[in-house]
């Protein structure tokens, strides 16, 4: 029999259920897959706590998985039995220990990512892409603000914005966490509870500002990060893991130098099978050279995922996280 976690409320780690579930066989344009690796993100934590609406009740969580094709329906020609594929897209519903997915949804895993890494990597690691080559692109000389740098976004953005050649200043919780970032990149992070960020932003860049602020905070650091722009900088707000940000005036963004800000989601950036197979491509490039490290620092067993949460919730994680079926 087939397991999944799923949900019949909102609400903590506690609603998470190990239940039984059927598969079925796939339908036209469906894949069926077993899968070997299931990504812990904190978007997950967003729709068990009713932030973001699951589509229907009871339902499942997770966004990213890695996994092996087992049966291919009507139409699918891109995709065979036995193939490897990974992927970082809606509906939710990976902590399962099989699932159906669209064909167009999912990526051939290349010979040198095992699926383990790619499913500690797909959504991170195209949010980074995004965030680094398509909404502000990062050159060599750039300066960055990247919050959150020993987390699991974080530790890709860093490292990619460093082998573009940016300066790269990073947030962190801790003294562990600070070391963690700089080793993966961030040439300057910042321990912000005992750091005034924005002072200390503003004493490395020597006044200018960054070119750049990619913020998966929120609420907590939305109005600081604001300050931390040079003028005509981009502001990217990407996640709320403190909160969403409250209300504000557009005429701050001209007030603090006609600044850019941006509220993107991974999806509308691999909406069509060129965009998400761009992204996976570069991605897969960057890992398999080397250039980027995928840090897998935590592993759970799938039933376990509510341990995870609260662990993930608590700020006890570090990098990637992965659920083993």
């Amino acid at each position: 029999m087939t397991h999944a976690i799923r949900i019949h409320e909102t609400g903590g780690p506690e609603v998470m259920r190990w239940e039984s579930i059927e598969v079925g066989d796939p339908g036209r344009g469906e894949v069926r897959l077993r899968q070997t690796a299931v990504g812990l993100n904190f978007i997950d934590v967003y729709f068990r706590t009713g932030l973001y609406p699951l589509p229907a009740m009871p339902g499942g969580l997770g966004m990213e998985a890695a996994g092996i094709v087992e049966a291919v329906g009507e139409g699918v020609d891109t995709l065979k039995e036995g193939d490897r594929v990974a992927y970082a897209t809606p509906p939710p519903g990976a902590y399962a220990e099989a699932r159906i997915m669209p064909a167009a949804r999912l990526v051939k895993l290349p010979d040198n990512i095992e699926e383990r890494t790619a499913s500690a990597m797909m959504l991170r690691g195209m949010t980074a892409h995004y965030l680094l080559r398509r909404i502000h692109r990062v050159e060599p000389g750039d300066t960055v603000l990247i919050h959150a740098a020993a987390g699991g976004v974080g530790l890709i953005a860093c490292q990619w914005a460093k082998h573009l050649g940016a300066t790269v200043i990073g947030t962190v919780g801790n003294d562990e966490k600070a070391e963690i970032a700089r080793a993966h990149g961030c040439e300057h992070p910042i321990v912000y509870t005992r750091e005034d960020f924005v002072a200390r932003v503003k004493e490395i860049s020597e006044g200018k500002g960054v070119d750049a602020v990619y913020d998966s905070v929120g609420k907590d650091t939305f109005m600081g990060s604001l300050d931390c722009l040079r003028p005509r900088g981009m502001m990217v707000t990407f996640g709320n893991a403190s909160g969403p940000v409250p209300a504000f005036e557009p005429a701050l963004l001209a007030k603090k130098g006609s600044l850019f800000l941006t509220r993107p989601t991974l999806f509308n950036y691999t909406s069509t099978p060129e965009d998400l197979n761009w992204a996976a491509g570069d991605l897969f490039e960057v890992v398999g050279s080397g250039a980027v490290k995928i840090e897998i620092n935590q592993s759970y067993a799938l039933k376990d995922a509510a341990q995870a949460h609260r662990d993930l919730e608590g700020r006890k994680t570090t990098g990637s996280t992965v659920l083993m079926p």
